[in-house]
């Protein structure tokens, strides 16, 4: 298990995409499962940084776990400000950026990208993302 902890400057996204990337290639991934991981982890980590701590900067946790059956199980967290309202968040083009810079489509990126997608989230307390991809071949299918 991978077990990452940093705080949320933005270019932290790209050290958490490089790390999940070299963690799981150990695991074999094809070309195609490594780059869908890798935006997934992109994604749910912009997330964090953009949304969840907005004007101040806190703590997102990553951990990355390879479970039975070749599957990846990939969660980030944070402590942030929370989303009152998953259901209408997880909807294609929802943002909360009152100035319009971000599309509203990172939670469906997401979905696109790995096989599971989980949301759970308090308001004032934080949200936690769990990815899930089957990798297929390689390493893994002896586990």
């Amino acid at each position: 298990m991978l077990h990452l902890e940093f705080n949320s400057d933005s270019e932290n996204e790209g050290i958490a995409r490089i790390v999940t990337a070299a963690y799981i290639m150990k695991f074999d991934p094809d070309m195609e499962e490594m780059d869908d991981i890798k935006t997934a982890v992109s994604e749910a980590v912009t997330n964090c940084i953009v949304h969840a701590y907005r004007e101040t900067v806190g703590w997102i946790t990553l951990q990355v776990t390879l479970m039975e059956g070749g599957i990846v199980r990939i969660e980030i967290r944070d402590r942030g400000c929370g989303i009152p309202n998953v259901r209408q968040a997880r909807q294609p083009m929802y943002t909360t950026d009152a100035a319009g810079e971000r599309s509203g489509m990172g939670f469906t990126v997401m979905e696109s990208f790995m096989d599971k997608l989980s949301v759970r989230s308090s308001v004032g307390k934080g949200t936690t993302v769990i990815l899930f991809k089957k990798l297929h071949g390689g390493l893994h299918n002896g586990l």
